[in-house]
């Protein structure tokens, strides 16, 4: 008999033909990615400037993960295996950003206290960012209340499926976990108990404690400067060299970013799900406006500080890029000080404080707007009038309060929301039934987040250079 005869010799042969096709389709799509890649280097070669290298690298990835996906289809094993190649760039580039933030807060924050003669500006700095970090996140949360309510946005009608139902599951045992968190326990958690634990991040409020421990190092070093000169000396030098060192690496993992945000584009549109977008478009859309709209008001702010609100965002374009494609506004941090200093020329002690508190308390999306439209959604369902002025003040309050602490990666929201529902006497179900395209919405809030802290960084500048003093020079990376 002819060995082709044999049905399972057939069946055997097609499906070696067919990994074959589908491995060469990986190949290809490797190199088309890679061209694409030397197309960005070329653009860089040609010194083109990032803010337009990172833009390109933003439109190319979303547009080519999104035409895969139509060609092979978002399960197929094509487009899971051309991921698992690309996605390496990206995270490979996360990982290379994340190795950075903590060496960077630490040596950034104890030069910036270093080179102050007087330390009650430290305390003048930090107050100001907090006031427009907390005052915008309560403006957000009165713009997601508004939104929701003019969009009519309602609970009713969304469906649970298996991975909603999972989600809500792991969602109730994480409402356990915060539901004994208050402000003081939150307040405390900032303080570092181990220092090598938070430089190794091993918790939600690492990169606050860090920024704590640089500050009180700095502190001591200033006294050690007033009590032995000569041993002072030595030590302002090595900070200074630690300083410019640690800059000069955040210049160089910097000079990676259109292709990060290549790759993670590239994820993102090849992952999306058209159907779920759909079902839940209405949801999306509001989500979205009302982010434009706390766009706006961080300009109307910056213009009534005195900045061209244009030309902020055309030199903060990368930083809101990477943030969008990232979704991490910790991992945001390094390049949210670059841009602050290098191209917003806010004092170097300003921008690190405003990139590190503003990555873990007062989020404008994360924890303004989403949990406000969360609980106008879910208020009708159990009998509450979300228009009322006792609810809107009730809920703006308890968002001001959970603020604090909110975690400054992908799932920070959730958290944020965890905190604000049961406090509102609202159940959490409604968190698990948007995980589909929580992803997309988490993008825009990221982006925001981190404006709302390069915009704290830019207001207080603005509002205390009467406090700049010789030693608080503007520093090149």
């Amino acid at each position: 008999m002819h060995p082709l005869s044999d049905p399972l010799q057939s069946e055997q042969l097609l499906l070696d033909q067919g990994m074959k096709l589908a491995m060469a389709f990986v190949i290809l799509n490797l190199i088309l990615f890679a061209v694409v890649c030397m197309m960005l280097r070329h653009l860089a070669k040609h010194e083109a400037s990032l803010s337009k290298r990172v833009f390109t690298a933003l439109i190319i990835g979303a547009l080519g993960g999104a035409l895969m996906q139509a060609i092979f289809g978002n399960d197929s094993k094509i487009v899971v295996q051309t991921l698992e190649w690309s996605n390496a760039v990206g995270s490979g580039y996360v990982a290379l950003l994340k190795m950075i933030i903590m060496p960077l807060v630490l040596i950034s924050m104890l030069a910036a206290v270093v080179e102050m003669d007087r330390i009650s500006s430290l305390g003048k700095y930090g107050g100001v960012i907090l006031f427009v970090l907390i005052g915008t996140t309560a403006m957000a949360a009165l713009v997601g209340i508004s939104v929701a309510n003019l969009f009519g946005l309602s609970a009713d009608g969304l469906t649970q499926g298996a991975r909603e139902l999972a989600r809500l599951d792991v969602l109730i045992e994480r409402q356990d976990a915060v539901s004994e968190l208050s402000l003081p326990a939150i307040l405390v958690s900032f303080i570092p108990q181990n220092i090598f634990a938070d430089l190794a991040g091993t918790r939600k409020t690492s990169i606050i404690a860090v920024v704590i421990f640089g500050v009180l190092l700095g502190i001591a070093g200033l006294k050690l400067v007033a009590e032995d000169p000569e041993q002072g000396l030595r030590f302002r030098s090595f900070v200074k060299s630690a300083q410019t060192l640690i800059m000069r690496l955040v210049k160089m993992v910097i000079e990676f970013t259109p292709y990060g945000v290549l790759a993670l584009m590239f994820k993102v549109g090849a992952s999306s799900s058209l159907a779920d977008i759909v079902d839940l478009l209405m949801f999306i859309v509001a989500s979205y406006v009302a982010i434009l709209i706390m766009f706006l008001v961080h300009g109307g702010l910056l213009l009534l500080n005195g900045m061209n609100p244009k030309v902020f965002f055309q030199k903060v374009l990368p930083v809101l890029t990477f943030a969008f494609s990232s979704r991490s506004s910790a991992a945001t941090i390094p390049l949210n000080v670059e841009t602050q200093v290098n191209q917003l020329k806010v004092r170097p002690v300003i921008a690190n404080l405003s990139a590190s508190l503003g990555a873990t308390i007062g989020q404008n999306g994360c924890a303004g707007i989403y949990p406000a439209m969360l609980a106008v959604m879910i208020a009708p369902s159990v009998g509450i009038d979300p228009s009322q002025p006792m609810f809107i003040l009730s809920l703006v309050g308890i968002i001001i309060v959970s603020s604090f602490g909110v975690a400054g990666v992908g799932g920070g929201a959730t958290f944020a929301a965890l905190i604000v529902l049961p406090a509102m006497g609202l159940p959490v179900a409604l968190a698990a039934l948007l995980i589909s395209i929580e992803p997309l919405i988490d993008m825009a809030r990221t982006a925001l987040n981190v404006n709302g802290a390069m915009t704290a960084g830019v207001i207080t500048h603005k509002r205390t250079t009467d406090l700049q003093t010789p030693n608080e020079p503007i520093q090149e990376a």
